[in-house]
């Protein structure tokens, strides 16, 4: 099966080497992807140190923001959030941020919700408090 690399016009630079995503046949599976904008370092709602630590974080704005830049992702390579089945998100802090998180993951996926994994991680390959991976369908057969 013949497999394709998606980089998007829309939306951040990957922070290593790799994809936004990789399609394979009718599949497409999302990278990684925080809430970074596109064309900048700045990353919203986050304050950092000196030292480039966290100072502190929005998390509602850090949600809203990954999953604009999953959508952005979605589109450039030709299908929607409509199409996502499945959803992995790594928080750095489940006890304060998954409440929140489901509020915001709700108004994105608001019918048809794609299956998900939610796990809490120390830490994430920049100061961050959210990343979301995904896979999704290309051209789904009608009906299905």
């Amino acid at each position: 099966m013949k497999k394709k690399s998606i980089f998007s016009k829309n939306a951040p630079d990957p922070v290593g080497p790799y994809p936004h995503a990789k399609q394979v046949g009718n599949f497409l599976f999302v990278s990684g992807a925080g809430p970074r904008q596109k064309g900048s370092d700045s990353i919203p709602g986050v304050e950092l140190n000196a030292d480039g630590s966290i100072a502190s974080y929005n998390f509602e704005e850090q949600a809203h923001s990954v999953l604009t830049n999953i959508k952005m992702i979605l589109e450039d390579a030709g299908t929607s959030m409509e199409n996502v089945v499945d959803v992995t998100a790594f928080l750095t802090n489940m006890k304060d941020d998954f409440g929140t998180f489901n509020t915001i993951y709700k108004m994105y996926f608001k019918e048809d919700q794609p299956a998900r994994t939610t796990v809490e991680v120390t830490a994430l390959p920049t100061p961050i408090a959210i990343e979301l991976k995904c896979i999704a369908i290309i051209n789904p057969v009608e009906g299905s």
